[in-house]
């Protein structure tokens, strides 16, 4: 079974507005309500694929119910542990102003909750598949992440982490099976500016995140494509497809949902890299998450390309 986490799951409330006016009132030309997350993403994105998941991580109030019953509503199983007071964040994501976005925060976890999702981790065993992805509430320890791993570290789960900076860092030494970081994240963690062009300093800077234990590192640079170095010690490229850029949210996610898809499927790297370009190419393409008729429609388009490159 694959399991993901999500800390803090939200509701995006994604609107367009035309003619924006700071400080008077604006209507909304076009608007879409969405569960959010980058966990809740994965799950929505596998289930789309005919893979099944169930996610976990916690809700509250009224929100946190309309969270649980729209990924319910997408065919996903959850587990959600519910938090007593407060509510799940509202997240607002202005469409067509530069990507402005307002975040909630979320209700405070406490530590009872967060040992009662530790329990539930407990039970996972070899072949188990865990998707860790986003960030985590001020409420809860940064080493969460860390903590999880250590505790599944002899189990044989195999372990996939979507998350930046520190709590990127810490899991590097219990080999997660795939990270995701992408090219101006990956500069972030080694204070430097990478550009999409210098292929050469994204497998430089990707490959020291493999030797500090990363399995599989996968990079993800927008419209430029994607950069892959696998456990098998190949370094693939791919560009990403054509088409128009609709929604940016869950791209990511989705890259990450068909990487494992292919993966999980057909043990081929490469087919794993093309499943996971194309799918998160889907998704920036779709209003929503991509659907696997999107997906096929992209995938035979995407070319992988392996490239030879010496340590630098």
């Amino acid at each position: 079974m694959i399991y993901t986490v999500t800390f803090n799951p939200s509701l995006d409330y994604i609107v367009s507005v035309d003619n924006f006016r700071l400080g008077m009132t604006n209507r909304t030309s076009d608007e879409l309500m969405l569960p959010g997350g980058k966990g809740i993403n994965v799950s929505i994105v596998l289930n789309n694929l005919g893979l099944e998941s169930t996610a976990l991580g916690y809700v509250a109030g009224f929100t946190g119910e309309q969270i649980s019953n729209m990924v319910k509503s997408y065919g996903v199983r959850t587990d959600f542990i519910t938090i007593d007071e407060g509510f799940s964040r509202i997240n607002l994501k202005l469409k067509n102003i530069d990507g402005t976005e307002i975040n909630g925060k979320g209700p405070e976890i406490k530590k009872e909750k967060v040992d009662e999702l530790l329990v539930k981790l407990d039970k996972l065993d070899s072949g188990d598949v865990l998707v860790l992805a986003g960030s985590i509430p001020s409420s809860i320890s940064d080493d969460i992440y860390q903590v999880i791993m250590r505790r599944l570290e002899c189990k044989g789960v195999t372990i996939v982490v979507d998350a930046t900076s520190k709590l990127l860092m810490n899991v590097l030494e219990y080999h997660p099976f795939l990270i995701k970081p992408n090219q101006h994240e990956l500069g972030e963690i080694f204070n430097v500016k990478i550009e999409s062009e210098k292929k050469e300093e994204i497998v430089k800077y990707a490959r020291k995140l493999q030797d500090k234990g990363a399995v599989n590192v996968l990079v993800s640079m927008g419209s430029k494509g994607a950069l892959l170095l696998a456990e098998d010690g190949g370094i693939y490229e791919a560009d990403a497809p054509k088409g128009i850029l609709k929604n940016s949210v869950g791209a990511g996610d989705s890259m990450v949902a068909g990487f494992m898809t292919g993966y999980l499927t057909t043990h081929s790297y490469e087919e794993a890299f093309r499943m996971g370009v194309s799918t998160g190419s889907a998704s920036a393409f779709s209003e929503n998450l991509a659907v696997k008729s999107e997906v096929e429609a992209l995938k035979s388009g995407v070319e992988i390309r392996k490239l030879n490159m010496l340590r630098v």
